[in-house]
């Protein structure tokens, strides 16, 4: 083990004791561990086996039983009926690979979002963005009407009134 590894052992009564801080923790410090990307190793005191897998599925077992499960039933049976296949790795690799890919991608539209919000509240963002839509709108709606036949729609429609009366109007 390297010094920049937390150790946490677990001791036969199943607690779990973090060496770096010299207490006892729980599965959802666990859990803070990995979101804060903490490198640590899990290791059992009685067989000194690494057990930092174990761990992690206990993590992930905790939170599906809370009230929004990231695995649905269909995605688990599948993952079950690929434990023995010839494709377990295939599939396994593909899920990494997958899910790198969604991360990357979430990253990149989440600073996307940054940019685009810039120094202003999310709020004044959201006005913005709405406004921008309403004026593309009402260009869309503009150009519909004007091409429109004579006889339909009971003749032609007076811009004023079709933005007065429209749900998304913005006049004050």
């Amino acid at each position: 083990m390297t010094d920049d590894v937390r150790v946490i052992k677990k001791y036969p009564n199943r607690r779990l004791y973090d060496t770096a801080i010299s207490r006892y923790i729980t599965l959802e410090e666990i859990r803070q561990l990995v979101i804060d990307e903490v490198k640590f190793v899990v290791i059992d005191k009685r067989t000194r086996q690494d057990i930092t897998r174990n761990i992690l599925l206990q993590v992930i077992a905790d939170q599906e039983e809370g009230g929004n499960p990231l695995f649905r039933t269909q995605l688990l049976e599948q993952l079950i009926r690929f434990y023995g296949d010839s494709m377990q790795s295939t599939a396994s690799h593909y899920l990494e690979l997958s899910l790198q890919l969604f991360i990357e991608r979430s990253g990149q539209l989440k600073d996307q979002l940054r940019t685009r919000l810039g120094t202003a509240t999310p709020l004044q963002s959201l006005k913005e963005l709405a406004a921008e839509n309403t004026q593309l709108w009402r260009a869309v709606r503009r150009e519909f009407v004007k091409n429109l036949p004579r006889g339909k729609a009971g003749g032609k429609l007076e811009e004023d009134d079709s933005e007065a009366s429209s749900p998304t109007s913005t006049k004050d």
